[in-house]
């Protein structure tokens, strides 16, 4: 690897760690490359443009905005109140019901800081109320709210896709059954942390026909929030519809739920979340913009060459290959957020693991639970941070079950879903 390149690279990480944004951080990089390797912003240019110019990309921000539409229809409190109507009378059921309710939030929205918002800000005055740990409620919803990276329909999965020429169905499908298993790990994990602890409530058995009176009456309202992603998988999977066309179509889908049968979306509401999606919206094109310049130089620096090279010369087996590529993506998860994670790593390393016999499919679990996985990772972790502050919670109090969740449920699925890969290609395989 050349001089300016490994320079590039370490001014990139020292760039984030001292907090500039990370598209300048990306264009800054850039810029050092140009004037110390001879490039030409007139080849880079064009070819960012040619790139980001891409039609699979302009479903990203129509689910960005139907994801702050629902947000703001009150979908997540119709959620938690089904979740809780089934499983609300095991000790530790709250736990369990806000697990449920951020996997299900989380794939309507995509957004893992809009599920701990509203999920969060429903849950934890329940939970405290009911004589739950704060900081254990807290350390649990800032790991479960990254379900919905896992659970489709994801953005991330969609420039993954876009980044690996894959189609963007099987790319949804791969990440599903991690997914599942990590819901089903955080809710035993839970039960196991806290079936110790004194004071806690559960609900009461409702007599039969109340019961019944109630599942129906939480069961309209669940229904459109579960039809979302059924819409948009059933629309791809069927070739009814391409991944743009039903993010579109999940745009008007969510725009009719919130006003016409939640009837809590007002048109202010939906001009604030215009006006607050057109800022991610515009803050995401232009670190893909920078983040492709970046990569084609890298490329034909031939670093992911250099790469694997440099691991066959420490791993000489694809069990330590692939070992050493989740630690560095753990690092790198750490150090930002999940989208610029996901745009440096996949250009670099693809070509790595698939050199030891990971499928692109297979690789799009990995990357995904190893992102997630740098979101709550002290000491970086700016979801388990995020977490305690919109809980109230000291961040002392949210570390030791944060690193609990790590051992018992991040960890295990990440060697799972590394070195079984079925997990990820179960569903890809199963739907052809």
């Amino acid at each position: 690897m050349s001089t300016p390149v490994m320079i590039a690279i370490v001014l990139l990480i020292l760039l984030l760690m001292v907090g500039i944004p990370v598209p300048a951080a990306f264009f800054g990089t850039t810029l050092f490359l140009v004037f110390s390797c001879g490039y030409s912003l007139d080849f880079l240019v064009p070819y960012a443009y040619s790139k980001t110019s891409n039609f699979v990309l302009l479903a990203i921000p129509l689910f960005i905005i139907a994801g702050g539409i629902i947000e703001r229809s009150d979908l997540g409190a119709h959620l938690v109140n089904f979740v809780n109507l089934l499983v609300g009378r095991v000790k530790g059921s709250l736990g369990m019901v806000a697990v449920i309710a951020c996997a299900l939030f989380g794939s309507v929205t995509g957004s893992a800081c809009a599920t701990m918002s509203v999920i969060g800000s429903i849950m934890w005055p329940r939970m405290e109320e009911a004589g739950y740990s704060k900081g254990k409620s807290a350390a649990l919803i800032s790991s479960s709210c990254l379900l919905g990276g896992l659970i489709p329909p994801s953005s991330l999965m969609i420039m993954y896709a876009w980044l690996a020429k894959e189609s963007v169905l099987k790319c949804f499908l791969a990440v599903l059954g991690p997914g599942l298993l990590m819901t089903v790990m955080f809710c035993v994990a839970y039960f196991f942390m806290v079936r110790k602890d004194e004071g806690m409530e559960v609900a009461q058995k409702l007599p039969k026909t109340e019961f019944k009176r109630e599942f129906k009456v939480r069961l309209v309202k669940f229904i459109p929030a579960i039809i979302f992603p059924i819409i948009i998988l059933g629309g791809i999977y069927s070739g009814i519809m391409t991944a743009t066309e039903s993010a579109a179509v999940s745009l008007v889908y969510a725009l009719l739920v919130g006003l016409f049968i939640y009837r809590t979306l007002t048109w202010g509401k939906i001009k604030d979340v215009l006006i607050s999606s057109a800022n991610t919206i515009g803050v995401i094109m232009v670190m893909l913009f920078t983040v492709m310049m970046l990569s084609r130089i890298f490329v034909m620096e031939d670093v992911p060459s250099m790469i694997m090279d440099a691991l066959g010369s420490v791993a000489t087996s694809r069990v330590a290959v692939l070992a050493i590529v989740n630690i560095f993506m753990i690092i790198i998860g750490m150090l930002m957020d999940d989208t610029s994670a996901t745009l440096l790593c996949v250009p670099i390393l693809l070509p790595v693991v698939q050199s030891v016999g990971v499928s692109p499919i297979h690789f799009a679990a990995i990357v995904a639970v190893n992102i997630s996985l740098g979101c709550v990772t002290p000491p970086c972790a700016p979801l388990m941070y995020l977490g305690a502050r919109l809980s109230n919670t000291d961040v002392a109090d949210v570390l030791k079950p944060t690193f609990q969740l790590i051992f018992w449920v991040w960890l295990p699925a990440l060697i799972l879903v590394t070195y079984v890969p079925a997990i990820a290609t179960f569903f890809p395989s199963l739907l052809g």
